[in-house]
């Protein structure tokens, strides 16, 4: 039968483990001697490893996307999951690019329309997953692109201004004025340039 005393423990000084009792003087005097405790981890580490163990694990590093400084250990994550620079994919049309354009990409990409088919109305491309579940499957015939609708708009003549609504003099006026301001603005533009080419 075995003996109570056999199942104690003891707390190790130097790495803070549990230890058979019976074995602490001895597994101190090697641990002591063999392992270090790294000041940024805590990891009980081998004293001969402990510069391999910093340059692998705790050294800064820059991301070679965005050129962020961070630690070895932290650098595969942030390359995964919060490099501004990373490659993403548009949930719309697919295309990779940077994550730190995904949004204003998604912005513009997302209210590009489609037809849907079971109803026959345009839908922006950011919606289409709530029209599809909306969506009731009966054909509106009235609806159309927008180009149908300017060319009804054409064709019907509806919103045409008269052809002289402007005097020829007001036009006139105006592009004599842009000209100037184009000019004007040119000339001071060089003249702002000029002494940086001296450098």
């Amino acid at each position: 039968m075995a003996d109570v005393s056999d199942d104690a423990t003891s707390i190790c000084a130097h790495c803070g483990r549990a230890i058979r009792a019976a074995n602490i003087a001895l597994h101190y005097a090697h641990c002591s001697r063999n392992l270090e405790k790294c000041k940024i981890c805590g990891d009980m580490i081998p004293k001969r490893n402990s510069d391999d163990h910093f340059l692998n694990t705790h050294a800064q590093v820059a991301c070679s996307m965005c050129h962020k400084i961070m630690e070895r250990d932290m650098i595969e994550i942030h390359k995964g999951e919060s490099c501004p620079q990373r490659v993403v994919t548009c949930e719309f049309c697919e295309f990779p690019l940077p994550a730190v354009d995904l949004a204003e990409h998604q912005g513009v990409c997302g209210n590009r329309t489609e037809l849907c088919q079971l109803c026959n109305r345009y839908v922006r491309l950011c919606e289409r997953y709530n029209h599809g579940a909306r969506c009731n499957g009966i054909p509106d015939n009235n609806v159309g692109s927008s180009r149908d609708a300017r060319a009804r708009e054409r064709d019907e003549g509806a919103g045409r201004r008269p052809q002289n609504d402007y005097p020829k003099r007001n036009i006139l006026f105006t592009v004599a004025v842009t000209g100037i301001a184009v000019l004007v603005g040119s000339i001071l533009f060089q003249r702002k340039t000029e002494p940086s080419d001296l450098h």
